[in-house]
């Protein structure tokens, strides 16, 4: 498989299991947890977020992350960069949520989807390190 096909492939797979992922902690009722979280952490009442405002700015995202891969399938410059901050993002999310499993030894809101999350995040940065260091192999 030619590596900008791959890439490409990667950052589809990615986006959605990042969906599938948003509607589990919809599902499991998110916010009923992170917003309570950060008003106690960061006592900032700011960051916390109305059900209706969340998921659609999460699908707004997941959406924008859609129309990026228009870019990333004609392989342009930047895509790299955004390719490595995209996995890693998610592979921290998906790291967060289960470590939090962990540490209140349930499970917490999306870490069910957050294994799937992972080993798409690290297909992903597969993908651009694998296309990355075949360019410069020739």
């Amino acid at each position: 498989m030619y590596p900008q096909r791959r890439r490409y492939i990667a950052w589809l797979v990615l986006c959605g299991v990042l969906a599938v992922h948003i509607g589990d902690e919809a599902s499991t009722h998110f916010l009923d947890l992170y917003n309570p979280e950060m008003a106690a952490l960061l006592g900032l009442p700011g960051l916390q977020f109305t059900f209706p405002v969340w998921i659609v700015l999460l699908a707004l995202a997941v959406v924008g992350l859609l129309i990026l891969s228009i870019w990333v399938r004609r392989g342009t410059f930047w895509t790299v960069q955004a390719g490595y901050a995209f996995a890693f993002l998610m592979l921290a999310n998906g790291i967060a949520h289960l470590s939090f499993s962990i540490y209140k030894h349930a499970w917490m809101s999306g870490a069910r989807t957050s294994p799937p999350l992972i080993a798409a995040a690290l297909y992903l940065w597969y993908a651009f390190a694998y296309r990355t260091s075949e360019s410069r192999s020739k």
